[in-house]
């Protein structure tokens, strides 16, 4: 019998229930505005060998699992300086782990850096069979909404971007 205060999840975050997205955090705002589908319109991601997300990067468990997208990931971002971590620049990549769920046409992946201090959650709906488009948010700092374009090369590797950057996924 577990206690009554006691969380019971498969995810490696936690979060409140009561949400759209399976991760129960706070839901991404208009995953799918005008502002969405001009950002994608403008970005072209190839998933080739010469990518910058090309080259192994990831340390998650999930490394050898190969039927499916969901799991566990490494995440990275840059383009942006995050100003809760000292000497923090736009170049420098922001490193953590990640964790991707499907429902129906929709992807979620929820993700953190800064040693799990800072968190963000996408939520992107498929389009076509490698397609990704949505928006993400940062929900440590929930003013914080971009537009977010991915590609899945493969269920090891998610290249995206977001209007500063990068925002990509290696398993």
């Amino acid at each position: 019998m577990r206690s009554e205060g006691k969380k019971n999840s498969d995810s490696v975050f936690e979060g409140n229930r009561g949400s759209r997205n399976p991760f129960g955090v706070m839901d991404v705002p208009t995953p799918d505005d005008e502002e969405v589908s001009a950002f994608a319109a403008g970005v072209k991601l190839e998933g080739t060998a010469s990518d910058e997300n090309a080259e192994a990067w990831g340390t998650e468990n999930d490394r050898d699992r190969n039927d499916t997208i969901e799991g566990s990931w490494s995440s990275r971002w840059n383009g942006g300086a995050d100003p809760a971590i000292p000497g923090d620049s736009k170049d420098k990549w922001k490193s953590g782990r990640g964790e991707v769920k499907a429902a129906g046409e929709r992807v979620y992946l929820l993700f953190d850096w800064h040693g799990g201090v800072r968190k963000g959650l996408i939520d992107a709906r498929r389009q076509g069979a490698k397609g990704l488009v949505g928006k993400y948010i940062n929900l440590t700092d929930r003013r914080i909404v971009r537009p977010w374009v991915g590609l899945i090369v493969s269920n090891r590797r998610i290249d995206g971007k977001w209007p500063g950057g990068r925002l990509d996924f290696r398993r």
